[in-house]
């Protein structure tokens, strides 16, 4: 079954209202002829199995779009509004894509090669395609024997190298996964999600894959940074979710000074992913907020999202624990030789189940490396206790994740050697109050430079080459590194260190 028709199996005809904001409604029957027509138009343009790329904010023109190339047989390639122009050339060439959905509200300094459509574009294809239809809509894209390993959509996420890496997922991976999180989120037609998370990272879609399949709501809200209007809308549209990484979390409990004076009589659950949150926020969301459940969740782009969560009945007897396997996967823990470790021995934690990658894109070498004999080994370190609950001790593979965005530090240190005074550099991520972790630079110099002349040039390098939260918040200066015995750079004596 295409994931489209999955989604809509229940919902297709309903006349509740699906997506809220402040400008714009649909309801679940609308939102699902729109984008049948749109899987029309995309199929008479360009076939299938195309790659599409769509550049959105949070909004109906991304959700349509999404819907409409997944249905159309073609495979959805969302990007960050905000992607450098370097990466979208690779992404663009190495897609080969022809034509790109691009929201006039992203604002975007992009040079982009192919077809781009826009809102009044996609409006006016939209309401000629309407018009000139005679009769009812049909759905032709139904395929009695549709294979479910076909895929869906390319997820961009960086890479170790610095070249963003293509996650491949199919109509089956997202099937599993929206099946898996239904299973123990319990949600309904009754709930309604306020979603600030991006709808180009997996998180955020799995959210709307969940909320369509049972005929939930969801309100976007693409302005966290204003605290006061996500405790409003949360109220205003009586949500009973809501879905956050822990930057979210530290924000709202640290930031806000009424968050957890604030009444949610609607507030079924909170859900968290996306990188660790520190014990101490998760206790004091549950002591401000104690009727409400507290999912504690992991996951990678490379299972479609997610793998573990934490029962709210556990939240605080395995504080720290990422909970157990979803249903339909499996996971274990493996020495370096891949053999399975004891109770409370660290070693690497490997998954599989029907949400796990087909590969990455056009990475076969990659692909290898990261899935043997059907195993997802997923580069983090873990344990697990006598109960079984999974315990993360660290990440194996070197990836920062900032407000749940993986970002690579060779990206990074690749602009920082740019500038001639600088002798080396590495990235490395260190502990962030608010977004989990943030970047630290240690830069090779000459004893004698001027640390805060060349502080500054890093900085309006980093600012004019890379989005805002790649450039980073500490810089530290050394002389040198050491080597150890097979060849790795082994850090010295720091000389300056000043937080920006």
């Amino acid at each position: 079954m295409n994931a489209f028709d999955y989604f809509f199996s229940d919902t297709k005809e309903m006349n509740k209202k699906f997506i809220l904001n402040e400008g714009e409604q649909v309801s679940f029957e609308k939102l699902y002829n729109s984008s049948l027509t749109l899987a029309d138009i995309i199929s008479d343009r360009l076939g299938t199995d195309n790659k599409i790329i769509l550049i959105s904010q949070n909004s109906l023109f991304f959700i349509t779009c999404y819907l409409a190339i997944i249905k159309s047989g073609n495979i959805c390639v969302p990007l960050n509004p905000s992607i450098e122009q370097d990466n979208f050339n690779f992404i663009e060439d190495v897609t080969d894509c022809e034509l790109s959905f691009v929201s006039e509200k992203s604002n975007l300094k992009l040079t982009i090669k192919n077809e781009v459509v826009n809102e009044s574009k996609l409006k006016d294809l939209i309401e000629s395609k309407e018009k000139n239809r005679t009769g009812f809509q049909s759905d032709k894209h139904r395929e009695e024997a549709f294979d479910e390993n076909r895929l869906a959509e390319i997820l961009f996420t960086s890479g170790s190298t610095g070249v963003p890496k293509g996650v491949m997922l199919t109509h089956l991976n997202l099937r599993a996964n929206t099946e898996s999180i239904l299973s123990y989120l319990k949600l309904t037609s009754k709930d309604s999600m306020l979603l600030v998370l991006p709808l180009y990272y997996c998180y955020g879609l799995s959210v709307l894959h969940t909320h369509l399949k049972v005929g939930a709501s969801i309100f976007l809200n693409n302005n966290l940074i204003l605290l006061g209007s996500v405790i409003n809308n949360m109220i205003k549209y009586e949500c009973t979710g809501f879905a956050g990484v822990p930057s979210h979390f530290q924000m709202l409990l640290r930031k806000s000074a009424t968050f957890k004076n604030t009444e949610f009589s609607h507030l079924r659950y909170v859900t968290q992913a996306g990188g660790k949150l520190h014990e101490a926020f998760i206790d004091e969301f549950i002591t401000a907020f104690p009727t409400i459940d507290f999912f504690v969740m992991y996951g990678q782009t490379e299972a479609t999202a997610r793998l573990t969560y934490l029962p709210p009945t556990s939240t605080m007897s395995k504080i720290g624990s990422i909970g157990k396997p979803i249903s339909g996967v499996t996971l274990n823990i493996v020495d370096k030789d891949g053999n399975p470790v004891e109770v409370g021995e660290v070693g690497e934690i490997i998954v599989k189940g029907d949400n796990i990658m087909k590969g990455y894109f056009n990475d076969p070498l990659g692909t290898s490396e990261t899935l043997k004999n059907g195993w997802l080994y997923t580069g983090d370190l873990g344990k697990t206790d006598e109960e079984g609950f999974v315990f993360l001790t660290a990440r194996k593979k070197g990836i920062i994740k900032i407000g749940g965005e993986r970002i690579s530090p060779k990206e990074i240190e690749e602009v920082i050697v740019s500038i001639p005074e600088v002798i080396d550099s590495t990235v490395i991520a260190i502990y962030d109050e608010l977004l989990g972790e943030s970047i630290k630079a240690i830069v090779v110099v000459d004893e004698d430079s001027d640390h805060d002349d060349l502080r500054s040039k890093i900085l309006n390098l980093c600012k004019q080459k890379l989005a805002s939260n790649k450039t980073p918040k500490v810089i530290e200066f050394t002389s040198k590194f050491a080597l150890n015995s097979i060849g790795k750079k082994v850090m010295v004596t720091s000389l300056s260190t000043k937080d920006l």
